[in-house]
């Protein structure tokens, strides 16, 4: 399966500290959540994901609400550009704050954002092939020893134009994701991170109405 992401929480206080109780998660708040964010679609349980799966194929969501924080996996925010996210998730928030989090070890790719009061404050995405398809807003401090070189993988020369950073996008990723959501995907165990297997996730699948209306 290799490390894939692409998920969004909302929430204005820390992740991390908010589910590291391993709280319960609400699932009538989840499927209201789940019915507003996807209202044109039916939506069918399947049973519970967890937190270490947030990359559904492309008919499913997976998705928790707890107290102060909510998490929802889609197709819809695995986008090269965050940016893009449609509008409509942005606005139905149930809190200020929005992060994304999203990436895949195929295609070596990591991207996170921020949005504060529907406004992007700060969006990143970076391809080992591409370079960078997206940077905007000021950097967070775990961004910096990657741009300063700490963490270079790659043999090639910066000023020359041949890759526009050094480090890896995929260690990157996993970096943002400790930042953001509190835990990671691969490496060694962190005692002071969430362990994603005990936070438990609603699925769904989704399935479009066969009719057309004209």
């Amino acid at each position: 399966m290799g490390a894939k992401t692409w998920m969004l929480a909302y929430t204005d206080g820390n992740i991390r500290e908010l589910l590291k109780t391993n709280p319960p998660m609400d699932r009538v708040a989840t499927s209201a959540l789940a019915k507003r964010l996807f209202p044109s679609e039916t939506l069918k349980p399947i049973g519970d994901r967890d937190l270490s799966f947030t990359c559904p194929v492309a008919n499913e969501i997976h998705i928790g609400c707890f107290p102060g924080v909510s998490i929802i996996a889609a197709k819809e925010f695995g986008g090269n550009r965050p940016s893009d996210l449609p509008a409509h998730f942005i606005n139905m928030a149930t809190a200020n704050t929005v992060y994304l989090h999203a990436m895949h070890s195929v295609v070596i790719w990591s991207a996170y954002a921020i949005w504060v009061n529907g406004k992007i404050q700060r969006s990143l995405s970076v391809w080992c092939d591409g370079g960078i398809l997206e940077d905007i807003g000021t950097r967070l401090p775990f961004e910096e020893p990657y741009w300063s070189s700490q963490h270079s993988v790659f043999d090639v020369d910066i000023d020359k134009g041949e890759l526009p950073f050094l480090f890896d996008p995929l260690d990157f990723g996993e970096a943002a994701l400790a930042e953001l959501f509190g835990y990671h995907i691969a490496g060694a165990d962190d005692p002071t991170h969430l362990q994603p297997k005990n936070i438990p996730l609603a699925g769904f699948q989704r399935v479009n109405p066969w009719w057309k209306l004209w």
